[in-house]
């Protein structure tokens, strides 16, 4: 069952007083530069750091009584723990998480300051949801991080807000930008666009050897990722697009664009200098994509959306230098 406009703007009601109402933010810089209207959409400033606390808290908010008792598990390279994590907490639910063991140290350590009890496995060696099955098969409720109709819903709060912060600004977006790993955001805003926003058009962005998504969209099928792949943008890095956020996904994503490790971290950078944002390299994607000229927007208004800003300081330090 995919979600429906109708699913995310119950999220937000159930995410309103909980989730941040993450601003329209402008750059006349890179407008200027490149003769349009950009905004950025910073769920670096959303509670945790990261959308991902919208779809975690609308899919808990919603589990009966005896399932929260039972508790929940989730698994996740960190911005997922953390939205699960801070959103059980909220509402008085166990979580145990699944993360890998080379997770970025911040959101392993935040993950464990929510309260979640943590434990790691090797993510290029073992099957995470195998780690979970256990856990599962004792009664916790999974909390999948994007193949889900809650989370998806959740995730479209974002588009939701965009759509309703331009109208309020006078804007007409011609384009999103979106951050792009198994598609549950990209999934939420486009449901939200389909209803509020239908002529602008949509974009995926991921890491170059991370594009199954990119290339699922020309294929019309699901394709997967060389298992050997590496990206530091360690959000992202998805084995293939999930089959619920797929469905979405390949009816209303115009085209998925790409960016290597090096433009994301000047992308980075860019925010650091330009926006005075902290963007972790995940979350600086989509703009990373627009700096690296990957699509021509010449004329339009454009908003890109800065997904996440948990990253470690060795990370961010390296991104800045170049």
């Amino acid at each position: 069952m995919l979600p429906t406009f109708a699913d995310v703007k119950a999220a937000a009601v159930r995410l309103m007083g909980q989730a941040v109402l993450t601003p329209l933010l402008p750059v006349p810089s890179l407008s200027e530069s490149l003769g349009a209207r950009i905004y950025v959409k910073p769920e670096v400033l959303q509670r945790t750091g990261s959308f991902k606390f919208r779809g975690a808290y609308n899919k808990l908010s919603q589990l009966a009584l005896e399932q929260r008792e039972r508790g929940v598990v989730a698994y996740s390279s960190g911005n997922h723990a953390q939205g699960v994590a801070a959103a059980a907490k909220l509402l008085g639910i166990p979580a145990t998480i699944v993360m890998p063991a080379d997770a970025p140290r911040i959101k392993l350590e935040n993950t464990r300051a929510y309260g979640a009890e943590v434990v790691t496995y090797d993510r290029f060696g073992e099957d995470r949801e195998k780690v979970a099955a256990p856990l599962v098969a004792a009664g916790r409720t999974l909390v999948k991080p994007f193949d889900d109709p809650a989370i998806m819903a959740g995730q479209g709060t974002v588009g939701l807000e965009i759509a309703e912060q331009a109208e309020a600004l006078g804007l007409r977006v011609g384009r999103v930008i979106v951050p792009c790993g198994g598609g549950g955001l990209t999934a939420g805003i486009a449901t939200a666009m389909a209803a509020l926003l239908p002529k602008a058009k949509l974009n995926t962005a991921e890491p170059s050897d991370f594009d199954d998504t990119a290339r699922s969209l020309k294929a019309g099928k699901r394709l997967a990722n060389d298992p050997k792949a590496r990206s530091f943008c360690d959000a992202l890095l998805s084995a293939t697009p999930g089959e619920l956020t797929f469905a979405v996904n390949r009816e209303r994503v115009d085209e998925g664009l790409v960016a290597d490790d090096r433009e994301v971290a000047r992308a980075m950078a860019y925010a650091f200098g330009k926006l005075k944002l902290v963007v972790e390299p995940g979350g600086a994607i989509a703009l990373a994509a627009l700096l690296a000229g990957r699509v021509d927007v010449a004329g339009e208004t454009v908003v890109v959306v800065l997904s996440g800003g948990n990253v470690d300081r060795e990370t961010y330090v390296q991104a800045l230098a170049g």
